[in-house]
């Protein structure tokens, strides 16, 4: 338990605070149509190159780092798993969205991740991703949906969750190795997070 005050975040690393929220019961949704010429598609089985390009795509802006530093056998597992259910917005050849459904605890479904590519953000996408989300997990046998988002996510993420019917339920610390420096991602990337060189 960390004691009330300020605490030292070592060299070449980044702290955010992490919030988890859940739904215990089915939330209402508001329909809205998919973005012209966009597509909610499921991927069985994905591979991890194309996964981690797409989680990059939509995440690397907020410094989402969590796959790319997971061994290719651990992602692998995920990705391979039936309880994992992954789903693009795609219109033609083009990915623009990321929704990943992890039913691997009984009786629960964690939104693991969820984003959109900066072009369709503002479209109506996201309220439309978010109801497919809702709908597909309560359509499983649950009792509690939940997912996580932090200090270094969009300031966007936690009032959309809050409409969309999560409550927050409790807070953590995160500290871990900056991917600015540790995973090659570009130092103009997160802006909103400062960057301390070792």
């Amino acid at each position: 338990m960390l004691a009330d005050g300020y605490h030292d975040i070592p060299r070449g690393k980044v702290a955010a605070v992490v919030t988890q929220l859940e739904m215990t019961e089915r939330a209402e949704t508001r329909p809205v149509a998919a973005p012209q010429g966009w597509t909610l598609t499921r991927i069985a089985q994905p591979h991890r190159d194309w996964y981690r390009a797409l989680f990059r795509k939509v995440g690397e802006n907020w410094l989402w780092f969590g796959r790319m530093v997971m061994s290719d056998a651990a992602l692998d597992a995920i990705l391979q798993d039936p309880d994992v259910h992954l789903y693009t917005l795609r219109r033609g050849d083009v990915d623009g969205g990321l929704l990943e459904l992890d039913f691997r605890t009984h009786g629960a479904c964690e939104l693991a991740y969820f984003g959109l590519t900066s072009d369709l953000i503002g479209s109506g996408a996201g309220r439309y991703l978010m109801n497919a989300a809702i709908n597909k997990a309560w359509e499983a046998d649950i009792t509690r949906f939940h997912v996580h988002t932090c200090t270094m996510d969009s300031p966007q993420a936690m009032p959309f969750y809050r409409r969309s019917g999560f409550i927050p339920v409790s807070q953590k610390i995160e500290i871990a190795d900056d991917p600015r420096i540790t995973q090659g991602y570009d130092r103009a990337l997160g802006a909103h997070v400062p960057i301390f060189d070792l």
